[in-house]
């Protein structure tokens, strides 16, 4: 636990590590509460009619998923793979996962069949956890996964899949987790790179560890009393499972489940309402879309605390429209699926300050450094970075050693993100290596443009790519979004674009401007911005 201190020195000063040399990420996320709380509400699931689940539910389901995965031959270190959306099945899986010191392989719902057969060939997954629908896309391409031996629909039984919970039913409810040390393997996460092919990111059970101080600083100190989670994010990526399911169940919060295959504005707002949500994280582009609807406080009866955001650059605008429209600074914060939540800001500790991420989470050392792996001054643009060891860092990437080096230079893990720090330790995000636009001898940050753009009423998302150009290298390219009820034209792209040059500067506005109807989002609600550059 982070303990709170008047200033943020004094509560970097006061925080130690302290990783047990035993330790289970079931046992400190479901066992311990079953075991003096076992009707404390652990997890709502929306999508089944706003079920409760306690933790003695929870931990009462885990063993009996357990014991159906014993049986079907998994033993410590096989990898099991979970497709699902957001539902108490996710939890359960884990944690059954969890307790037989096996490896979970979240998988994101909307992969396509491609992207699920690369993971579960490149994980070696022996199970996958899924519903009917991933069943029937599993069957497919199930004669090229030759590891995979078994595959559980928790939705009855689907096309060569067997009915989990039918197993479930006739299984025992106890279990013994398993004897795990911190750096036991337990989850490992595909990220995708700038280059090749996407690259499983191994972490050991410490992972949870690692990730508390840096969720109880972008939470103004989590937990207090009536604290309840949610968030868009799916959860089978760091930002859903890592910075909220998993903390939820640890501090013993309520977590709210809901499915969803896109963000709806209006939906959100009601769910925060409907369920009393106090804490959520929202990426930066779900928060600009939550932009669009007017007077959220006035119409919705919001009980929020504390709004975390990262995955991409949160921007000044959305920060004070936070302030204006939510009554609440949003909690900017940094981190990496390979060692995730390392920046953050405190609006608690007065750590907020708006177009920065925040300063270095307690028990983290982050520096900006050349391409020598050399600290560079206050001021000066590198490449974030992360001091080795550290809890929350992955313990490699599976089954591919030359990847895990070059992950590093020295002891500092690199992250391929620009950024600067300033004299007080806040630092901004300038962008990622292969996002930096070369114009006419000035390397232009997309993320600024971006934050500019929306500022204009006109506006809903934007995203700005550098477009090759024979004389000048690349110019400046947005695709924009309108705003409802706008409709484009050549005036209003030539008043967006005096609007950029008379507030940024004359090198930085969009030459072009390409308006759509929708951006293409990863399936953790980032933009692809390799995808407009790609088309460019």
């Amino acid at each position: 636990m982070l303990a709170a201190a008047a200033t943020y020195d004094a509560t970097v000063a006061g925080f130690r590590w302290a990783i047990p040399e035993a330790y289970n990420i079931a046992t400190s996320t479901c066992d311990r509460w079953a075991a003096k709380e076992p009707d404390r509400v652990a997890l709502v699931d929306e999508d089944d009619q706003a079920r409760p689940w306690t933790f003695g539910e929870l931990l009462g389901s885990a063993n009996r998923i357990a014991n159906v995965l014993k049986a079907k031959g998994v033993a410590p270190g096989d990898r099991v793979a979970i497709l699902l959306p957001q539902s108490a099945d996710v939890a359960i899986g884990h944690l059954a996962i969890y307790k037989l010191a096996a490896v979970a392989v979240p998988l994101a719902v909307l992969f396509g069949v491609e992207a699920l057969a690369y993971r579960l060939k490149d994980s070696g997954a022996k199970v996958l956890i899924t519903d009917q629908a991933g069943a029937e896309r599993v069957a497919s391409i199930r004669d090229d996964l030759p590891d995979l031996k078994a595959v559980f629909s928790v939705a009855g039984p689907a096309e060569s899949a067997d009915d989990l919970w039918a197993l479930a039913d006739e299984a025992s409810d106890w279990f013994v987790t398993a004897a795990t040390g911190p750096d036991t393997p337990a989850l490992m996460i595909y990220t995708s790179g700038t280059t090749g092919p996407p690259k499983g990111a191994l972490h050991g059970h410490r992972v949870l560890l690692g990730h508390l101080p840096g969720v109880q600083i972008s939470h103004d100190f989590l937990p207090q009393p009536d604290d309840r989670m949610w968030t868009p994010a799916d959860w089978a990526w760091a930002g859903g499972l890592l910075n909220v399911l998993l903390p939820a169940l640890h501090f013993g919060i309520p977590v709210i489940g809901q499915a969803t295959e896109k963000f709806d504005p209006e939906r959100a707002y009601r769910l925060m309402a409907d369920h009393g949500v106090r804490n959520t994280f929202i990426p930066p582009t779900a928060l600009k879309m939550l932009r669009t609807v007017t007077d959220p406080r006035g119409r919705f009866d919001l009980r929020l605390r504390t709004i975390g955001s990262g995955g991409e650059s949160l921007g000044r605008e959305t920060f004070e429209w936070g302030r204006e429209a939510l009554g609440l600074s949003i909690n900017e914060f940094y981190g990496q699926t390979e060692c995730n939540l390392v920046l953050s800001s405190c609006a608690a500790l007065g750590i907020s300050k708006a177009g920065a991420i925040g300063r270095t989470v307690p028990g983290h050392q982050v520096a900006v450094i050349d391409n020598s792996g050399t600290q560079v001054a206050p001021g000066t643009p590198g490449q974030i970075a992360i001091k080795a060891p550290d809890p929350v860092m992955f313990l490699e990437y599976w089954n591919n050693p030359p990847a895990t080096e070059a992950k590093f230079i020295g002891d500092w893990l690199t992250t391929g993100d620009q950024g600067v720090m300033d004299e007080e330790g806040f630092v901004s995000f300038f962008g990622r290596d292969d996002d930096v636009i070369t114009s006419a001898g000035y390397r232009i940050g997309p993320g600024e443009i971006e934050d500019c753009l929306i500022g204009h009423p006109a506006v809903a998302i934007a995203a700005v790519v550098g477009k090759p150009d024979p004389l000048r290298t690349e110019i400046v390219k947005a695709f924009i979004v309108p705003a409802p009820g706008v409709t484009p034209d050549d005036a209003l792209s030539e008043d967006i674009q005096s609007y950029v040059r008379t507030r940024l500067a004359a090198h930085e506005y969009p030459r072009e401007i390409e308006y759509r109807g929708s951006l293409p989002l990863t399936t953790t609600g980032k933009i692809i911005r390799r995808a407009l550059r790609e088309a460019e």
